[in-house]
């Protein structure tokens, strides 16, 4: 009787933690792909650390896709790679990604790929597959982080299982507003520094009134406490450091002042350069 066996990872990975510089860039290469490419591929680096990996990194792959075939041009990859060793020895190879939603095709061809590029590496952990959908339908962003598992049916190896890993996506503040206005896919221009504080400060005002309700609920009854995020909370507010009113208008005010100082100076900056710009073309033409 043939036994259909399932074989998780050689070494398990719990999460991933992105930086949004790797989201940026991604969508950058995305934008930047070669007119008949539907989607783009690339190399993840990162570092691993109790089973969470960081991707800290990514470059696109050149590759050459159809219904049943994908070809990467892994000359290219194995080049980038090791320049990118050169300048961070810390960034090692941690998985590749792929714009779209979810897991396609080709995908298994892809991974398997990478899986003996991080066993030629001597790396104890499997290849990290990360998905975005660069379409951004209604406004929302879904990435997705996968790992594979072998099934094989007696000791004929079937398919590989992608399973879906959980992803903590962290920015400051400067990150989110950018990756919000990416989000919208199409924008008339770009936020100075003042409208992104005032984006900030709207986003903070509506998690500030999401807190209330939450915790009007529980204490009304009618939501179920959760300790995680009571903890959470307490440990929020205890981040905050303790001052009085007026010091925190000063604070608050300074920072402003400083802002439009800054706004100030660049286009100062700007108004002499094109002054002088015109005035070398006179120059140069008297």
């Amino acid at each position: 009787m043939a036994v259909l066996r399932f074989f998780p990872p050689f070494s398990p990975v719990v999460s991933a933690k992105i930086h949004a510089v790797v989201l940026f860039n991604i969508c950058d290469c995305y934008v930047r792909r070669p007119d008949q490419a539907d989607r783009v591929i690339g190399t993840l680096l990162g570092s691993v650390s109790d089973g969470v990996v960081e991707i800290k990194n990514s470059y696109a792959v050149p590759h050459n896709e159809s219904a049943d075939q994908v070809a990467l041009d892994v000359d290219y990859h194995r080049n980038m790679y090791l320049s990118h060793l050169k300048v961070n020895p810390k960034e090692v190879l941690v998985g590749w990604f792929s714009t779209g939603f979810g897991v396609s095709g080709g995908s298994a061809l892809i991974h398997e790929f990478y899986v003996k590029e991080l066993k030629e590496a001597q790396s104890s952990i499997p290849p990290i597959h990360l998905t975005v959908d660069t379409r951004f339908k209604n406004g929302e962003a879904s990435i997705k982080g996968y790992v594979s598992s072998n099934l094989s049916l007696g000791d004929r190896p079937l398919a590989a299982q992608f399973q879906e890993i959980s992803l903590d996506l962290r920015m400051i503040e400067a990150e989110r507003v950018g990756f919000d206005i990416l989000k919208t896919t199409a924008v008339d221009k770009l936020p100075n520094d003042l409208e992104g504080m005032e984006a900030s400060m709207e986003r903070l005002y509506s998690l500030l009134d999401e807190i209330y309700k939450y915790v009007d609920d529980v204490v009304e009854g009618r939501v179920t406490p959760n300790n995680d995020i009571g903890r959470f909370l307490a440990d929020t507010l205890a981040s905050v450091p303790r001052m009085s009113t007026a010091a925190f208008d000063k604070v608050f005010n300074d920072k402003i002042q400083d802002n439009l100082a800054l706004v100030y100076l660049s286009s100062l900056v700007k108004t002499q350069l094109g002054i002088a710009e015109k005035l070398n073309t006179a120059a140069q033409i008297l």
